[in-house]
C-alpha cells in the first residue's frame, strides 16, 4: 500500500473489542462511562513539523499541532488519558542542544499523565536523564529495569493508578534489552528483568489489590521480530490481566489494532502509531457499569 494512502486510510479506521455481551446502542446509555486513551511512540525530538520538501512525510506531526488535536479532544471528552511509549529523545537538533530539557518541558505542557523509557532515552547517559525528570510533570513507569544501584534509584515507578470518572486505570511500564543496543556506559548498573514475569505480577497487583478496571501496558519492546527476541505479540500472548498494550521501539504504523489471547485466553489489544509524532493514536472504552462489559473502538490520527 502506498504510505500517503495508508495514512489517510489510518485516520479513519477503526476496531471494536467488546468484553462480554455488550451491544454498540449501549454506548448511549447514561450508565456507562467512557475513557479517551491518547498516546504516541518514539517522537525523538521531533518538535516541529517536518519541512515542505517533496519527501514522504512533508508537513506532518509537530508538537504545536499535536498540542492543539489533544486540547480538542480534552474538550469534547470528559475522561482523558495521554500517554507515551518511549524513546522521547534523540533525533534532531533539539536533543543535541538541549539534551532532552526541551522535549519533557513540552510534554509536560501539553499534559502528558505517564511516560515509560525507551533505549534512546539513555543517549545522555543515565546521568543525563536523571538531569531532565525534575521537568517532567508526569512519571516514568517502568517495571522491568531494576535502578536500585544507580543515580535513577526511586526516580521512575513501576506502575501509577488514575481514576477517571470512576474506573480505575492502572498503567505499567516495559522496556527492550539494553545490552547490545545501548552502550553499557551510558545505562550503568541499570538491571534488565524479564518482562513478562515483572509486568505479570505487577499487573496482578493492579487488579486484584489496587481494583483497576482496565489495565495499560507502556511498551518499548517492539511490536513483531521474525527471531525468539521477546516483542508485543508475544508478550501479549503470555500476559495475564493486562487490556491494552501500547507499543514503541519499531516504529511501527499499524493501520489498525491487534486482537491476541492472553493466558486465559482473553482478549488484549496492542496498536502502535510509526514515529516522529506524525500519528497520535486514540483508543476509546467505554464501560457498562458493572465495569466487566466495555467496547473499545481505536483510530490512529494524522497530526497536520
Amino acid at each position: 500500500m502506498h504510505r500517503r494512502q495508508f495514512l489517510r486510510q489510518t485516520a479513519t479506521t477503526a476496531s471494536l473489542l467488546s468484553a462480554g455481551m455488550f451491544p454498540m446502542q449501549a454506548i448511549a446509555r447514561p450508565k456507562t462511562t467512557s475513557l479517551t486513551i491518547l498516546h504516541t511512540n518514539d517522537v525523538h525530538s521531533r518538535i516541529d513539523p517536518f519541512p515542505m520538501d517533496g519527501s514522504r512525510n512533508e508537513g506532518l506531526g509537530g508538537v504545536a499541532r499535536r498540542s492543539k488535536l489533544i486540547q480538542q479532544i480534552r474538550a469534547q471528552e470528559p475522561n482523558v488519558l495521554l500517554l507515551d511509549s518511549g524513546d522521547i529523545f534523540q533525533g534532531t537538533p533539539y536533543f543535541n542542544f538541549f539534551a532532552g530539557e526541551l522535549e519533557i518541558k513540552l510534554m509536560s505542557e501539553m499534559g502528558y499523565d505517564a511516560t515509560t523509557i525507551g533505549n534512546h532515552d539513555f543517549d545522555a547517559g543515565i546521568d543525563g536523564l536523571l538531569k531532565q525528570l525534575p521537568h517532567a510533570t508526569f512519571p516514568f513507569v517502568t517495571c522491568n529495569y531494576d535502578f536500585d544501584h544507580t543515580v535513577l534509584r526511586e526516580q521512575t515507578k513501576p506502575y501509577q493508578v488514575f481514576e477517571k470518572g470512576g474506573v480505575k486505570i492502572g498503567v505499567l511500564g516495559v522496556g527492550i534489552a539494553l545490552k547490545g543496543l545501548v552502550p553499557e556506559k551510558l545505562y550503568a548498573d541499570t538491571r534488565y528483568l524479564d518482562p513478562v514475569t515483572q509486568a505479570n505480577q505487577v499487573a496482578d497487583k493492579l487488579r486484584y489489590e489496587e481494583k483497576c478496571d482496565y489495565i495499560i501496558c507502556l511498551s518499548h519492546l517492539g511490536y513483531k521480530y521474525q527471531n525468539e527476541q521477546i516483542d508485543d505479540i508475544k508478550f501479549a500472548r503470555s500476559s495475564r490481566n493486562i487490556d491494552l498494550i501500547l507499543g514503541g521501539h519499531t516504529h511501527t504504523f499499524m493501520p489498525q489494532p491487534d486482537i491476541i489471547p492472553n493466558t486465559e485466553n482473553k482478549p488484549v489489544m496492542i496498536n502502535q502509531v510509526g514515529w516522529a509524532g506524525i500519528l497520535l493514536g486514540r483508543v476509546d472504552v467505554s464501560f457498562e457499569k458493572n465495569r466487566k462489559n466495555r467496547c473499545v473502538t481505536c483510530q490512529n490520527l494524522i497530526v497536520r
